[in-house]
């Protein structure tokens, strides 16, 4: 059986623009493999109607089209009239989706004080759809539809993430999706997560292991400062992939931390629920990005306490009672001072666990002792504590991104050697 193809469209002059990052292609692409099928592509594309029509002809020769954006009320958004020209389909209004979205409007209309006829255009082009679309219903005033092209089948989502999201729910449910998505087989997904570990060493280690094949698709990726070990697993290459992990495992091992999909903040907050600590943060570069890493995960207010910025001097002797002394010796971007911010943390909000960072993001501020990308760390709990640092020359996002990373990985050593009983 031949693998069920999909692309998936993603439409707006400002991604292209490079204004917004797209976060719909990598939502359905996800979600598509989850289902068993296979994205062929991930098209962007402006809003030009030239560039629009060519994006959907890319469509029409696959399984299953996705489409996302280009829905709402104004005359940028094309999405409907160029797909209908595409498929030689004529414009209907939809008298029940009309009717639906004008309740909306006028309710809109009257919150702002402004008479309805300014929304009424915007109301029927938004209720117009090309003949034999099925609506999904509405998330904010955008309808989703499905709609059948000769062999392909196409879903049509509004942009904005969330009521993208909210609208796939219903796709996924409507019956000529269904039935491609019938023909579909969803591969096993096997992700090996690394840390503190370079994506060359990961990759011979892969090829030392024997590589994919036979029914295995092995990828490696730098993210988020990990290195991902993707498996893709078909029915015949489950023991190929068991031998893959075990080869990792066996030459990387030591920097190997999940295997079963969890993020680093996930397993720092289990490792705390498993001993029953409570965890806080002292953040001076990372301005909160530790805390809100933590904080991205449902229930970690079991565990997670709070957080102190401390970017100013007088604020880290103030909030977090670090020495004055410290800081006149070695400054606030240093081990000592890293060490004592934890303390103050620990102390201050009254947890078990201690976590700290404090460096140069730069662009400016670095000299030559300690220069943009110098990031000092320190994790303190009831059974020892751990320090760290790097030094990497990035621009300001990038060493602020890779700190919080490493705050929570040297969180994630210290609970794992205090439960193992090495520290």
């Amino acid at each position: 059986m031949s693998p069920v193809r999909a692309v998936v469209v993603v439409t707006g002059s400002e991604l292209v623009r490079g204004d917004r990052r797209d976060l719909n292609g990598p939502f359905l692409a996800r979600e598509l493999v989850s289902l068993g099928v296979e994205p062929a592509e991930i098209v962007i594309v402006g809003d030009a109607p030239q560039e629009l029509e060519g994006a959907l002809r890319t469509g029409l020769g696959t399984d299953l089209c996705v489409i996302s954006g280009g829905l709402g009320p104004t005359h940028d958004d094309r999405t409907v009239e160029t797909l209908a020209r595409v498929a030689g389909r004529e414009l209907v209004l939809d008298r029940a989706l009309d009717q639906e979205i004008a309740t909306i409007s006028r309710r809109l209309a009257d919150r702002l004080g402004r008479p309805y006829a300014d929304f009424a255009a915007g109301v029927r082009k938004q209720a117009t759809l090309p003949a034999g679309a099925v609506s999904l219903g509405l998330a904010g005033t955008a309808p989703g539809f499905v709609i059948q092209i000769t062999s392909t089948v196409l879903v049509v989502l509004p942009g904005p993430p969330p009521e993208l999201q909210r609208l796939w729910t219903a796709a996924i449910e409507n019956e000529l999706v269904r039935e491609v998505l019938a023909r579909g087989r969803a591969p096993e997904r096997r992700t090996l997560r690394f840390y503190g570990v370079s994506e060359s060493a990961v990759a011979r280690a892969l090829e030392e292991a024997g590589g994919d094949g036979a029914g295995v698709e092995a990828t490696v990726c730098a993210r988020d400062f990990e290195i991902h070990v993707d498996l893709v697993v078909g029915e015949a290459g489950i023991e190929r992939a068991d031998a893959i992990a075990a080869g990792l495992r066996g030459r990387v091992g030591e920097f190997l931390f999940s295997e079963d999909e969890r993020t680093v903040a996930e397993i720092v907050l289990q490792l705390c629920r498993e001993r029953g600590l409570t965890l806080a943060t002292a953040e001076s570069c990372t301005g909160g990005l530790v805390a809100a890493r933590l904080t991205a995960v449902p229930g970690s207010s079991d565990v997670f306490r709070g957080a102190v910025v401390a970017y100013a001097d007088d604020v880290k002797t103030r909030e977090l009672a670090v020495p004055t002394d410290v800081l006149a010796a070695h400054e606030a971007v240093s081990a000592e001072t890293a060490a004592a911010m934890a303390a103050g943390v620990r102390e201050r909000l009254e947890t078990d666990v201690g976590v700290s960072d404090t460096g140069v993001a730069g662009p400016g501020g670095g000299t030559a002792e300690k220069p943009v990308g110098l990031v000092y760390l320190h994790a303190t709990g009831p059974d020892g504590e751990l320090a760290a640092h790097f030094s990497v020359p990035a621009d300001r996002e990038t060493v602020r991104a890779r700190a919080a990373v490493a705050a929570l990985h040297l969180l994630r050593r210290l609970l794992s050697q205090s439960r193992d009983g090495s520290v």
